[in-house]
Parts: structure tokens; C-alpha cells; sequence
């Protein structure tokens, strides 16, 4: 296309209707399944670059400015959300992104879904186990309102909004609308893993009434 701003604009709130606008019909038709092949998957693989470098960083602690860190949190987790719905939702979808990569390698769905699902769960591991407490400790410093505030708001993003939901409400009635369903799965199995833990009570110091 003549400029890269030339792609069919969607809705930023809902997340639909985007679409890169390649004449992929053509250039299969023209034996450049592999060059279609890549142009699908390009997207891929920027989210997986960025959620990459973003939880490297965030993990060792490179970014010390808690606006800074603040924005690249829920910009990786942004990214996050969309691998999530490409590759754990949209697999076996036959048109789309990841179809047109699985369509010009010739690999079957059952690849992508679950070598994917695996580098998922491992980046959902750091995100959960390392990022997210040192997220708690700069922003929420011990309060529980605000633990749970970032890891519902992080669930949703992730699992809901994004994927889940948005896959069953427009992939219904197909039966690929079940695939939203594990969304729905993995927030409530990352709320139950990853709750705040409550913590033990001051001890007070008594009473004069109490030492007598």
C-alpha cells in the first residue's frame, strides 16, 4: 500500500474492525503463501517483542521512575492481552491473522495453539510472580483495596476485555465462541492463585487496665 496509514480503522474501545487491508487473496493466488505468511504473523511478533523486553525490564528492576514503570506495566500488559487473543483464542480460526500464517507455512492449528499457550503461561508466570508484587509494592505499600484493584484490572485486561469475552460475544453462534470461555477460566484461575495475602495484625501493646 502506498502509506502504512492506509489500514482499515477499527474501533479502539471494542477492539474490532481493524484489518491491515492486504490483498492476501492475491498474493496466494500468486504462490506468496510464505510472504503472506509473514506479513500475518508480524503482528505476532511485535506483541512478543515488546511483552519480551517489558518483562525483562520490569523484572530486574531497570525502570526506577514509578510513572515510568506505571505506563510500561499496563503497556505490556496490553500487548499481553492481544497474544493472548491471537494465539489462545484465534488459532483455529480460518481467516485472520494467525489463519493466514498457519494457511502459508502449511502448519496445522494444533502448532501454534499449543507451543504458544506454553510461551504463554511462562510470560503469565513472571508477570504474576515477579512484576505484579513489585507493581503492589510501589503503588499499593501494603493496602489491600488497591492489591485487588490491580490484579482485577489486570485479569480483565488479560483474560476478559480482550480475549475472552470479546471472542464469545462475536465468534457466537460459531462454535469457536468456546474458545472465549478459557479466558473466562484463566481469570478466575489467576485470582484464586494470585490473591492478596492477608496479613497479621499489629500486635497492640496493652493496656494499663491489662497489666493490673
Amino acid at each position: 500500500m502506498k502509506s502504512p496509514l492506509d489500514i482499515i480503522w477499527g474501533n479502539p474501545l471494542t477492539l474490532t474492525g481493524w484489518d491491515e487491508g492486504v490483498a492476501y487473496s492475491r498474493l496466494f493466488a500468486a504462490g506468496q503463501r510464505h510472504a503472506a505468511a509473514v506479513i500475518g504473523v508480524s503482528p505476532l511478533v511485535v506483541h512478543a517483542a515488546i511483552v519480551a523486553a517489558g518483562l525483562t525490564l520490569m523484572k530486574k528492576g531497570r525502570t526506577e521512575k514509578k510513572w515510568l514503570f506505571h505506563t510500561l506495566f499496563w503497556f505490556v500488559v496490553a500487548n499481553f492481552m492481544e497474544l493472548i487473543a491471537y494465539i489462545v483464542m484465534a488459532s483455529f480460526v480460518a481467516n485472520g491473522d494467525v489463519g493466514i500464517f498457519n494457511r502459508g507455512m502449511t502448519l496445522s492449528p494444533w502448532f501454534l495453539f499449543i507451543a504458544g499457550s506454553l510461551a504463554l503461561a511462562a510470560g503469565l508466570k513472571v508477570l504474576y510472580e515477579k512484576v505484579l508484587p513489585r507493581v503492589n509494592a510501589l503503588f499499593a505499600k501494603g493496602d489491600r483495596l488497591t492489591e485487588w484493584t490491580l490484579l482485577l484490572l489486570t485479569g480483565c485486561a488479560l483474560f476478559l476485555w480482550g480475549s475472552g469475552l470479546r471472542v464469545a460475544y462475536y465468534r457466537y453462534p460459531n462454535p469457536q465462541w468456546l474458545f472465549g470461555l478459557i479466558g473466562v477460566a484463566a481469570f478466575v484461575l489467576t485470582i484464586a492463585l494470585f490473591k492478596p495475602k492477608r496479613r497479621p495484625e499489629p500486635a497492640t501493646k496493652p493496656t494499663a487496665t491489662e497489666y493490673q
